[in-house]
């Protein structure tokens, strides 16, 4: 049967499905869902934890404790105008965050901006992670470029003007084309509920700081790299294949060549590959976690 809730009955489901809380100040939310390992799932932009809903909901159902924080800025946290938004400090709101909710250990997975974000975590916390499940992202920020959708909001005036015209159909039309491969498993409704959990109540004006602000030095270059290599713990990458930005052939064997893996796997999605493949991810991530 086909999903009639409405944009804001779907926000509302999402809140209910988890918690508020605060941290160094700022509040913040948080899918939060089963029992057992957790398993700690970081998000990029412009989404928030509502990309993890369905891998929180099938690693709950695995025995696991699925959870995703949302940034601040990003979703239902707050967006406070004299924030940090730098990598290196979400990464020690993260952990600080995680220390909250009481989680001394856990699986780290990691995608988009949350990749340079939890490699930051993992390099800075290795005693607490269990295992490292690699989603679409980078690790040479050094040499990183954003993808051509994502370019304009680097630049003043025109990043402004690019987010007053994300609008629900302008950003479906997006998603479509850079988001995912199979658009039925996901509701118009759903698409339409990122673009409001991006603005909000500031017009997504936080977002505009994290974009201006990515960290492409050499020394937190060396601390990304120092989470993938050599690790204490078992790291894996999952890709999605069809992704037309983060491309499997650059960024996914850039990855697998820092990490030193004989192989990652691959998965027919685009760049949200958590809208589409959720249940390949919860598995890979039960069978990592089992190695670990």
């Amino acid at each position: 049967m086909k999903d009639k809730r409405t944009v804001e009955q779907v926000i509302a489901r999402h809140k209910d499905s988890g918690k508020f809380f605060t941290v160094d100040g700022v509040q913040t939310f948080a899918l939060d869902q089963g029992s057992g390992e957790a398993v700690l799932c970081l998000h990029g932009v412009p989404t928030s934890s509502f990309l993890y809903r369905n891998v929180v909901r099938s690693l709950a159902q695995r025995g696991f404790r699925g959870v995703s924080i949302d940034l601040p800025g990003l979703g239902l946290a707050e967006r406070p105008s004299g924030f940090d938004y730098s990598f290196g400090n979400f990464a020690r709101f993260l952990a600080n965050a995680a220390q909250q909710l009481g989680l001394e250990k856990y699986h780290l997975v990691v995608h988009d901006i949350g990749g340079p974000i939890g490699f930051a975590l993992a390099a800075t916390h290795p005693d607490r992670i269990l295992s490292l499940t690699i989603l679409n992202t980078w690790v040479d920020v050094v040499n990183f470029q954003k993808p051509m959708p994502m370019r304009p909001f680097e630049k003043r005036v025109i990043g402004e003007l690019q987010l007053a015209a994300l609008r629900h159909r302008t950003w479906y039309m997006m998603f479509k084309s850079v988001g995912t491969v199979d658009h039925e498993r996901i509701t118009k409704e759903e698409v339409y509920a990122y673009v409001d959990l991006l603005k909000r109540e500031d017009g997504g004006k936080a977002f505009l700081k994290i974009m201006r602000n990515f960290d492409h030095s050499i020394e937190f270059r060396d601390l990304c790299l120092k989470a993938v290599k050599y690790t204490p713990y078992p790291v894996q990458v999952i890709w999605g294949a069809e992704d037309p930005g983060l491309t499997f052939r650059r960024y996914g064997f850039e990855i697998m060549e820092a990490a030193e893996l004989e192989h990652l796997y691959t998965l027919k999605a685009s760049h949200l590959l958590q809208e589409e493949r959720w249940e390949e991810i919860a598995q890979r991530i039960t069978e990592i976690a089992y190695i670990g």
